[in-house]
């Protein structure tokens, strides 16, 4: 079976460098786009071309969005430190983007190849900006498969998980647009799937220089959620988008209707799946509520240890 097309757009984010090594190891990823989210635009690019850079990975980078639609920017220094990838050393980056226009990539994108999945893992911005400006593509593409949301408890509010809290408006837009699928991995199912100090140990012993940098990542993002939480392992979010593409198999979805809150005192942000039995709401997405973690962190694992 051939490899699914994909474009990547991402806020790196220590979990989103772990996806972007996942990815390319199993989708054709045609483009990476990305956004202000994690950390500012500036430093989400630089992250992911750092990533490119560290893993030679032929990928080409475009730079997006630098602010949500509507509210302010916000960022995760809390989970993700000043640069969005704190931890080990930064490597100088040599690599420049290949243009400051995501939006446009991800158009002529899927206007230029069939049945392209957009996996977007950080707020929704760049993805409701192409919808936007070229509504004939939403029915092009294969789907989305986002990182966001939760049915239950945020995690940046008691609501709403920070992606769709930071931009909420652009949330909404996409979770309506049409796209053939919606897949969802909001928290309820990413923290099903932690890593913890094994994985860790696990990159230090394979050795090399992307699967020891990757444990230094982990550390850093560990012992934050550690201090946040007191919980010793930290969910993995954004692989969880990947996989939910090119493992479906390790997923249980349930068809809802979903909608985003957007101007709630309490509850911006939050994605309101509707539950209610006989609901004559038509699902709009496939809300993701259980993957087989085991597998799908050996499958982490196995993408980080397989390059240098």
């Amino acid at each position: 079976m051939a490899a699914p097309k994909i474009i990547f757009d991402c806020d790196p984010g220590h979990d989103d460098a772990v996806a972007i090594l996942l990815a390319a190891q199993h989708c054709e990823v045609l483009a990476i786009t990305t956004v202000s989210g994690n950390a500012p635009l500036a430093l989400t690019t630089q992250n992911a071309l750092l990533m490119c850079e560290l893993a030679e990975l032929d990928i080409p980078v475009h730079a997006g969005a630098d602010r949500p639609l509507l509210v302010r920017a916000a960022h995760a220094p809390r989970a993700h430190g000043a640069t969005g990838l704190d931890g080990p050393p930064r490597p100088e980056v040599h690599r420049s983007e290949a243009s400051n226009d995501a939006v446009g990539c991800i158009i002529e994108t899927v206007r230029g190849h069939d049945d392209v999945w957009l996996v977007p893992v950080g707020p929704l911005t760049n993805v409701a900006l192409a919808f936007r400006q070229a509504p004939d593509i939403v029915e092009r593409i294969a789907g989305v498969s986002l990182m966001g949301g939760a049915v239950g408890p945020g995690n940046v509010t008691p609501t709403a998980e920070f992606n769709i809290w930071a931009d909420p408006h652009a949330a909404q837009i996409v979770f309506t647009a049409g796209a053939p699928v919606v897949r969802m991995a909001g928290l309820n199912l990413t923290r099903q799937l932690c890593v913890g100090a094994t994985e860790s140990a696990a990159l230090r012993a394979h050795g090399g220089t992307v699967p020891a940098f990757v444990a230094e990542l982990f550390d850093f993002y560990l012992a934050g959620y550690r201090r946040r939480t007191g919980v010793a392992a930290a969910p993995m979010h954004d692989p969880c988008a990947v996989l939910a593409v090119t493992r479906p198999d390790l997923f249980a979805f349930t068809a809802r209707h979903v909608d985003v809150e957007t101007d709630g005192t309490l509850t911006r942000g939050m994605t309101v799946a509707d539950e209610r039995p006989g609901t004559d709401a038509s699902p709009n997405c496939e809300v993701a509520v259980r993957i087989d973690a085991s597998p799908a962190l050996e499958l982490i694992v196995e993408a980080v240890c397989s390059y240098r």
